[in-house]
């Protein structure tokens, strides 16, 4: 057969093994008809190969060479997560002393984490039994403050248990703005695309006849509130966070 070939390349003895030898050592033949060597041929496969698989396309290097799709980084920052630019605690409730007919208090300690300048704003969905001291300002790099959220507890209807249910919810959004100035609840309407939502907090009532330590811990946050606010009472310095008003309404959130 003109497959076999010729039985030199067979090691002694045994003509079949020769055969199968010689066969894998027949040149390939390309697209044009010329021979290409096996070893040339190998690596040509290779080359190919990956070429398919979209390998012969320029890649990016460490450097950002050109040919690496353009718009990826940027789709891929659009699903990532706005990064937090502040610190809440709580992080994610707010807590009340649960006394029904009263008007009760809050207190959340806000810090900016950023580098930059940060505003903040506070929403709620019940606006017309919530407010708030302050209900924005503007924080420097790593400034600190504990707002205060007033809230007039109604009497439950039909014996519901309020402690573990309640609907009123809050919501805390934060504006990046150019260096210091004087905080305006304007600033959030005239740059929404800004505007990041920080965090959403489920109000939460405390038993004030079983207290434990998370009323305990309130009440200390209440009463940094209240010696923060006398101290802003006193002459007005240049630092500080800038806020406008004392106990005024928040923005309805509409869910």
């Amino acid at each position: 057969m003109a497959i076999s070939g010729d039985d030199r390349y067979a090691p002694a003895g045994d003509s079949g093994s020769g055969k199968l030898w010689n066969l894998c050592r027949m040149p390939f033949r390309q697209a044009g008809g010329a021979p290409v060597p096996a070893s040339s041929s190998s690596s040509s496969g290779i080359h190919h190969s990956a070429g398919r698989y979209g390998h012969e396309a320029p890649v990016a290097g460490e450097g950002g060479a050109p040919g690496a799709p353009a718009g990826i980084s940027t789709v891929a920052k659009a699903l990532l997560p706005a990064r937090r630019r502040l610190r809440l605690d709580p992080s994610n409730k707010l807590y009340f002393p649960y006394e029904p007919g009263k008007q009760v208090k809050s207190a959340i300690r806000i810090k900016n984490t950023s580098k930059s300048h940060v505003a903040f704003k506070f929403q709620t969905t019940a606006p017309k039994s919530c407010f708030m001291r302050p209900p924005g300002a503007i924080l420097a790099p790593g400034e600190t403050i504990i707002a205060t959220v007033f809230k007039f507890v109604e009497h439950p209807e039909n014996n519901e248990n309020v402690l573990q249910k309640c609907k009123v919810k809050f919501k805390i959004l934060s504006l990046k703005v150019q260096g210091p100035m004087e905080y305006a609840p304007e600033l959030f309407d005239e740059q929404k695309d800004q505007a990041v939502v920080e965090k959403i907090l489920r109000v939460i009532f405390l038993d004030v006849q079983n207290p434990g330590p998370q009323l305990e811990k309130l009440n200390t946050q209440l009463a940094e509130a209240e010696a923060a606010l006398e101290a802003r009472k006193k002459p007005p310095e240049e630092n500080g966070p800038k806020i406008v008003g004392e106990g005024l309404v928040i923005d309805e959130w509409d869910e």
